[in-house]
């Protein structure tokens, strides 16, 4: 089984002290997006859990301490630096606080466990197809000797864009495709193996690789392990990812990205923040008298 600590918050971020604790714990309660009373009991141990996935946007707060972690289980580490600034990001660390942190990582964990992710990829008159590759080639020329690869997409017209974003120039085909075939010739320029994630768009004429962000193939070649063959139903369409069960909750993320699709709105999450207690096994709060707690399936996909 895969465990995806960030798909839904930055838990590495905000929620440090208790991500650490249930590792040390050696479980975690998640409790069902869709039906609020099922909560699910997963083990984190190294028998029962293939690989741990993060994704984050600072890793700054859980340095010091990953080794709790990395010491005792297969890792791969996402890592989200964009040309934003503060107006569209407002919790996430400049651009070179961020690269010196994704250095230190690296450092930690081995280049071949990071991946870059330089997404979602938007336009507004601030942010150009002129001002992405510009910022794209000063990061790729840091950042290549750190990573194992850089994963892009293109931001994804969801509703919560229309109020949150009214900004947002719309992107059209001619737009990824200029976008695309500029990065790649950056990428082949540094040596960059670059992907494009959540999108069934075919930019291989470009030496850009087909989607799938978290593949038992790459989760594999990072910790020398070996996976069965198994197909990656995906979480979405577009998606060519390795099935696997994240652990965070919506609604808690306070990085408050304008263009994030897992909060209603900045504001809940911070509101949100008040249930959380870092020594529950809930992201928020407690595990209720009306909860139905179950014991999660884990099974290996290793061969």
């Amino acid at each position: 089984m895969i465990i995806n600590t960030g798909g839904r918050t930055d838990t590495v971020q905000y929620y440090t002290k208790w991500l650490l604790k249930r590792f040390e714990e050696g479980y975690v309660y998640s409790r069902n997006p869709l039906f609020q009373n099922k909560v699910t009991r997963y083990e984190l141990t190294p028998e029962t859990v293939d690989c741990v996935v993060f994704c984050s946007k600072n890793y700054a707060p859980i340095l010091p301490d990953l080794s709790g972690i990395t010491d005792r289980f297969h890792t791969y580490f996402h890592y989200t630096i964009t040309a934003y600034g503060k107006e569209i990001e407002p919790g996430v660390p400049s651009i070179r606080d961020s690269m010196e942190t994704l250095r230190r990582l690296s450092a930690i964990v081995g280049r071949e466990k990071v991946a870059w992710r330089y997404d979602p990829v938007l336009l507004t008159e601030k942010y150009t197809i002129a001002c992405h590759l510009e910022t794209f080639e000063k990061m790729a020329k840091a950042l290549t000797p750190y990573v194992d690869r850089c994963i892009f997409s293109f931001v994804e017209m969801h509703k919560k864009l229309e109020t949150n974003m009214p900004e947002l120039i719309p992107m059209t085909e001619a737009d990824q495709d200029t976008l695309a075939r500029e990065m790649g010739k950056i990428a082949a320029k540094y040596g960059l193996y670059l992907q494009t994630c959540g999108t069934n768009g075919d930019y291989a004429r470009y030496g850009i690789h087909p989607s799938g962000c978290m593949t038992l193939d790459m989760l594999g070649k990072a910790n020398g392990i070996v996976f069965r063959n198994l197909k990656h139903t995906g979480m979405r369409n577009g998606c060519h990812c390795i099935q696997s069960r994240d652990i965070g909750a919506y609604d808690t993320c306070m990085n408050g990205c304008r263009y994030c699709y897992a909060n209603k709105n900045p504001q809940k999450a911070f509101e949100n923040y008040r249930y959380h207690d870092p020594d529950s096994p809930l992201l928020l709060g407690n595990l209720k008298d009306s909860d139905t707690l179950l014991q999660g399936a884990q099974k290996s996909f290793l061969s």
